[in-house]
C-alpha cells in the first residue's frame, strides 16, 4: 500500500493506494484511436489486441516529484487525467504516464513499469466535475528550444468515460474500487511522439473556471 496526499477545495485528502492501473488506447472515436494506433505503430510499437486494455504498474512509480530520474534518453510524457478510488470517494488529478519509447517497441508493459508516473498534488472530488465532465480538457506542454510548446491538446471526451473504463476493468478482472488509482488514457501528440526532458501537463475546467497542473523535469541518468 502507498499513501498519498493531495490538496481539494474541500481541504486535504489522503488516498491509501493498493493498485495502480494504466488504461490504453481509450478513444472513443475510431479515426482519433487509430491515429494514435499509428504514430506507436511507427515506432514499432504492436498494435493491442483489443481496446481499452489495461497495464499494471508498481507503486514505487507513483511521484508527485518535480525532478524525476529516468535511464537513457528516449522517454516522453503522456498528458492524462487520474482517477483516484478512496473509501472516502472518488477524485480526480492529473498526471503523466512517462513512457520508455524505446523499450515500448518491444513490450509496452516493460516500458510503463520502468518509468516514474508524475501526478499533480492537487485534485479535484468526482462530484464537482462529473455532471460537466466532457466539457474538461486535457492540455500537455514540453519545453524545446527554451519556449514551452503544444505537445497535445483536446477534450476528454475525446477518451472512454471513466464509468466506461472502471466497468470494463472490473469484467476484466482488473481491481477497482478503494485503494485504485488508474490513469485514463492519452490524446494524440502534436508533431509526433518526442522526448523532451521538460513536461507539464494541465486539466482545466471551463465550466468551473480553473485547473489542476503538474510540471516535471525527467533527468537522464
Amino acid at each position: 500500500m502507498r499513501t498519498l496526499h493531495f490538496t481539494s477545495p474541500a481541504g486535504p485528502v489522503h488516498a491509501e493506494i493498493t493498485d495502480l492501473v494504466i488504461a490504453g488506447w481509450t478513444g472513443r472515436d475510431a479515426h482519433k484511436l487509430q491515429e494514435h494506433i499509428d504514430e506507436l505503430a511507427a515506432l514499432g510499437v504492436a498494435p493491442p489486441a483489443t481496446v481499452p486494455c489495461y497495464y499494471r504498474a508498481g507503486l514505487e512509480t507513483l511521484t508527485q516529484a518535480p525532478l524525476v530520474d529516468v535511464l537513457g534518453g528516449d522517454s516522453s510524457g503522456e498528458g492524462e487525467w487520474v482517477l483516484i478510488e478512496t473509501a472516502g470517494g472518488r477524485f480526480i488529478g492529473c498526471g503523466s504516464d512517462h513512457t520508455d519509447r524505446k523499450v515500448e517497441a518491444y513490450s509496452i508493459m516493460v516500458s510503463k513499469q520502468m518509468c516514474p508516473k508524475p501526478i499533480s498534488h492537487a485534485v479535484w472530488a468526482w462530484e464537482e466535475v462529473a455532471p460537466h465532465w466532457d466539457r474538461l480538457e486535457i492540455h500537455s506542454e514540453i519545453l524545446e528550444a527554451g519556449q514551452w510548446v503544444t505537445y497535445q491538446r483536446g477534450s476528454v471526451a475525446a477518451m472512454r468515460h471513466p464509468d466506461d473504463l472502471i466497468e470494463k476493468a472490473r469484467a476484466l478482472g482488473v481491481p477497482t474500487g478503494p485503494g485504485m488509482l488508474m490513469f485514463g488514457g492519452t490524446l494524440a501528440v502534436h508533431g509526433g511522439i518526442r522526448p523532451a526532458a521538460d513536461f507539464r501537463v494541465t486539466l482545466h475546467d471551463p465550466v468551473l473556471g480553473r485547473s489542476l497542473s503538474h510540471s516535471y523535469t525527467a533527468r537522464s541518468v
